[in-house]
């Protein structure tokens, strides 16, 4: 059963409530891939506020609701809204609220999602917070682990900017609900905050930690490979020391056949493009499974 009125954080499921909305999600596959039509959520409206730049999330968000039959209103950045003209994200929200049925929000400072849902008559739908939580994106990582069959008792590699990455953030905690060996792969300016690794441990997780992928390669069955998030850094020059520290080959990849190879996108310079070709490539398989993720999502909190 799931009961929650928003999205928010990763942290807020239960095992049982990421279960529901990942079978949930499969039943609606069908329809993602537009082999069937569907008007579940006829009439019904989306708004997406998008404060940073997006791509994958904000049109995979689109895609969902169109899919299901409704349709979406769009800001996509604070240059086209009122913030601009000195709104604050509460009036936003308020106003926002009375033109939809559910907001989706991404924005640069954490904790702005938990902040909107105190005003918002709506539900809201957390599509990245600063360097906190992306539940939608941990939910289509854990859909597409499902799906390759191998979420249970996984042995996964998070790999590159552990310390401002809200998708490792948020996979992490949610890893730990099935009882995931978890590996984490940084450069030491880059490691996972100590409160999350702290949390995790209470949470029973298994944690090892590397700064190189080669100590790790043979051991798991996931690499979750990140970009260094160059915005996120306060200081250019932190930046420049750790840039490009990680690239996956194809060479690489021979010392593990079976090896699934995931990224939340955009990639840089992380995954050469030779990846692509291989077996091991599952990122845009996994970009593709947002779309029947948020149509299990917005299905949910509209109630139908």
């Amino acid at each position: 059963m799931f009961t929650k009125d928003h999205i928010i954080s990763i942290r807020d499921f239960s095992k049982e409530e990421v279960d529901y909305v990942l079978d949930r999600a499969e039943e609606l596959e069908i329809y993602a891939r537009g082999n069937e039509s569907c008007n579940l959520l006829e009439g019904k409206v989306l708004a997406n506020l998008f404060y940073e730049p997006s791509t994958r999330t904000r049109l995979s968000f689109e895609a969902a609701m169109v899919r299901l039959g409704g349709e979406t209103i769009n800001i996509y950045s604070q240059e086209s809204s009122s913030v601009a003209k000195g709104e604050n994200l509460a009036d936003t929200i308020r106003t926002v609220a009375g033109y939809c049925d559910v907001i989706a929000l991404r924005h640069p400072q954490e904790g702005a999602s938990r902040m909107a849902a105190a005003f918002s008559s709506v539900p809201i739908i957390n599509a990245g917070d600063g360097a906190g939580q992306h539940p939608t994106q941990t939910l289509l990582d854990l859909y597409t682990i499902r799906r390759e069959g191998l979420l249970d008792g996984l042995k996964i590699a998070l790999i590159g900017d552990l310390k401002y990455g809200r998708t490792v953030h948020s996979l992490a905690y949610a890893l730990s609900l099935y009882g995931a060996t978890l590996f984490f792969v940084s450069p030491s300016a880059l490691k996972m905050p100590e409160e999350i690794k702290s949390d995790l441990k209470e949470m029973g997780a298994e944690i090892y930690e590397y700064t190189e992928v080669k100590e790790v390669i043979q051991e798991v069955k996931v690499l979750y490979v990140t970009r260094i998030q160059k915005e996120r850094f306060p200081d250019p020059t932190e930046y420049s020391k750790v840039a490009g520290t990680y690239r996956i080959t194809t060479d690489i990849l021979k010392e593990n056949e079976d090896v699934v190879v995931m990224h939340p996108l955009p990639r840089v310079n992380e995954i050469d493009v030779e990846v692509d070709k291989t077996k091991h490539a599952r990122y845009f398989t996994q970009s593709f499974y947002g779309v029947p993720v948020r149509m299990a999502i917005l299905s949910i909190l509209l109630g139908k």
